[in-house]
Formats: structure tokens, sequence, C-alpha cells
């Protein structure tokens, strides 16, 4: 009977910080709401303020034994809140990439646009479709891209054996006004008809040779980067080169087709239409989307790779911390038994005895939360990181990104290691007999 009590228990437990780990904030606040009222209002809820305060003013006796609580979940914290600012930082990068009121249009059943290709004929067509925003000129913003991968010598490596993928895009004048957050940072814009490049500054990072005015080998080719672009997206990690140019390198017998074309549209409104002129043309065979959806879902695989690898070394990290507040918190209510047993004795219930007890216990956690939300912030927010490139889709950089809505997962962290870990030694203080209690020590 014993068992089954103890195993529902657990159970119970398990499914509380299930719920309690994917409750919104405003229902925490909510049940933190509650308990300081029935800490307030009750007489129980003041027994336990009361076992609380006392408990709380012997920590500096145990700073030792304590630090051991503070301490591991302090690194459970930090390990899961880098892992998932890493997933943040991808998503977030790939996010900003795209907006409501561009769209990218690829063939149809493309997953990318490296596995994309579209006719000169059907470039033309989507740059006619209804909702395209134009220039001063009058002219359709829409421009047909070509993607394609290409290796580089990683910085820092081995120049004749250490290889990265980066994404070479092919571009003509609208992709400029298409997307005017590239800025041109050092050197100028590459000439059209012309081997030359600008380089994200992303990419710059990642890989060796890519100072304006220096040439690298693309292929048999030579190309000059004659300038370097910032957009702060996922633009950056790419080089950009005349389309007219690039086509005829990697695509010869293709020399016109592009991968993708993307156009502004008149705004978010505009996007309806624009899709439904083209995917009812019986000339095409195309898969329109806006930006954001569009590089939203390129995000999804990774980020949650990112996400379930924190998730899984977290909670192995997040066991070994729940062994180690309840030796602590085991190890304190032997200590403090004859006193618990005094406050029994003289009319202190058991509910308060756990809940203080308890308490105490998620009041440690949550500064080792803090704590290690701290570190991972200090350390990892900003950090500058990419991808490994994988078939034909080049390396991402990206910066890791050390969000409220992160550290706030992982503060929920800290507060149920706390709970489980102050559990059962505040079980077992209440069920302690207090004749039993007061022989001890």
């Amino acid at each position: 009977m014993k068992f089954l009590i103890g195993l529902a228990t657990f159970i119970v437990v398990i499914v509380g910080v299930v719920v309690f780990l994917v409750s919104p904030w405003p229902g925490l606040l909510l049940l933190a709401l509650v308990l300081g009222l029935w800490m307030s209002l009750t007489r129980r809820g003041q027994q336990a303020a009361s076992v609380t305060a006392i408990g709380v003013s012997t920590l500096r006796e145990r700073l030792g034994s304590s630090a051991v609580i503070v301490v591991g979940i302090a690194g459970v914290v930090a390990v899961l809140v880098a892992m998932l600012a890493m997933a943040n930082g991808y998503r977030e990068t790939l996010r900003r990439t795209g907006g409501e009121d561009t769209a990218i249009v690829l063939r149809g059943a493309s997953a990318s646009e490296v596995s994309s290709v579209l006719g000169h004929d059907a470039a033309v067509v989507i740059a006619q479709a209804p909702g395209i925003a134009r220039d001063e000129q009058g002219r359709p913003i829409a421009s047909p891209e070509l993607v394609v991968a290409a290796n580089l010598p990683m910085k820092g490596g081995n120049p004749e054996e250490d290889f990265g993928s980066v994404q070479l895009r092919g571009i003509g004048e609208m992709a400029w006004k298409l997307r005017t957050n590239a800025k041109i940072v050092e050197g100028r814009r590459f000439t059209p008809g012309l081997r030359e490049l600008v380089a994200g500054r992303g990419a710059q990072r990642q890989f060796d040779g890519l100072e304006v005015d220096h040439e690298i080998k693309l292929g048999n080719q030579t190309w000059k980067i004659v300038g370097i672009f910032e957009s702060n997206d996922a633009m950056e990690s790419e080089l950009w080169g005349d389309a007219d140019v690039v086509g005829p390198t990697y695509r010869p017998n293709g020399a016109n087709s592009s991968t993708s074309v993307f156009a502004r549209l008149t705004g978010p409104e505009a996007f309806e239409p624009f899709k439904a002129a083209l995917v009812s043309d019986p000339r095409l065979q195309v898969d329109v989307e806006t930006t954001v959806d569009y590089f939203s879902k390129q995000s999804e695989g990774t980020s949650k790779v990112i996400t379930a690898i924190g998730i899984v070394v977290g909670a192995i990290m997040a066991i070994g911390a729940v062994f180690g507040a309840l030796n602590t918190m085991f190890a304190a209510v032997a200590t403090r038994a004859r006193e618990i047993a005094t406050l029994r004795a003289i009319g202190f219930r058991g509910v308060p005895v756990v809940i203080a007890i308890m308490l105490e216990t998620m009041l440690l956690a949550l500064v080792g939360g803090v704590l290690g939300g701290l570190v991972a912030w200090l350390v990892f927010n900003g950090y500058t990181a990419s991808t490994l490139a994988a078939g034909t889709t080049g390396q991402l950089t990206f910066q890791f990104n050390v969000a409220p809505s992160v550290l706030w997962t992982g503060l929920k962290w800290a507060l149920a290691i706390g709970f489980i870990g102050g559990l059962y030694p505040a079980l077992r203080a209440a069920r302690l007999p207090v004749t039993t209690a007061l022989r001890e020590l």
C-alpha cells in the first residue's frame, strides 16, 4: 500500500511540474498571489510564514549545504538558457529576414530556394502579377534570384582542408530596392557584368579571404570582393553577385533561370490577390508564401532540434540537481527535527511545516535560477555562432538571443527543481512523530 501511495504521489508531482512548466506567466502570477493571500489571511498560512521566516533566518548557519542547491540549479539553468538562446537566436535571425509585405515564389513542391528552378518566362509573368509595388520609374519591385552553394576556406582553419559551404546569391538591381535594410558598410556594390561580389558581415566572420579588394576562388573562377554589407538577418551569411554572371558560371545549361522570385507588395493585404493570380495562372506551377512564413518554416527543424537537445541535457542535469537538493534538505530537516517537533507540539500543523520547507527550498532554487540566468546572459547574449552546412545549403551566422521569455523558462525550471527537491523532505518532517523527533539530536 505504501508503495502505491508513493507511486501515486510521484505521478501527481511529475504531472504538476509539467503543468507548471508549460503554464503562462499570468497563471503562475495568480498562483503566487493566492499563496500570498493564504499566508496573510489564514491561521495556517501565517504559521507557514512564521516557519519559513525561521528557516530563512538560519540559512547563514547552513551556508555550505545551501550553496549546493544554489550552484547545482544555477548550472542547470545556465546550460538550459544557453541552448534555448541558441534556438531563439537562430529562429529570430530567419524571422527578421522576412515580412508580411514581401513574398517569395518558388517552383511548385520545392522545399527551399536551392531545390527550385524558375525559367526566365516564368519570372517575367510573376513580375506582372497584381499587388506588386513599383519604384520611382514605375518598374515592379520583383527580383529573380539564383541561389547556389559555394565552398570557401573557414577562417582560422587549414586553407587546404577546412572548407565550409556558403550561399552565393545572384541578384539584380531590384534586390537592393526590395531589401532596403541591406547597407554597404565597406567598399561598394558590385558592378553588373563583372565577377565581383559583396559579402555579408556574417559570412566575413566565418570564411577566410572575404575582405574588400581580395580575390577568392569559387570553382574554377576568380572573383573579387568589392564590398561588405550588413542587413541584420539571414542574408548577412551570403555572398551576392550579378545574376547574369553567377548564372552562366554555375548553370551553363540554364543561364537565364532563377531559383526564386522575391517581390515587394503594396501591403500585407495585397498578398492573397497576388498569390491567387499566380496559382491560377496555367503558365505557372508555383508555390507562393510571404517571406516571413517561408523563413519561419526554414527555421523550424533546426530550432526544434536545438531546443530538444537543450531540454534533454537540462533534464539530465536537473535530475542531479534534484538529488542534490533532496540530500541537502533531508539533512536540514534532520538537524532541525527537534525545532520542527517543538513547533508542532505547540500547535503548528503539518501543512504549514510542509509549505515552509518547500518555500525555503524554492527560494534557494530561485536564487540559483537568477544566478544561472545572469551567467548565461553575460556569457552568451549576442554571442555569434553558425550552423553546419548540410547538403546544398550554406552556413547561417546568427547570434544567441537570451530573451526575457528564455530567462523566464529557466526560472520556471529552477522553481520546479526546488519544488521536487523540497517536497519529500517536507513530507518527512510533517510525518515524523513528535515524540520521536524530540528524542533526536
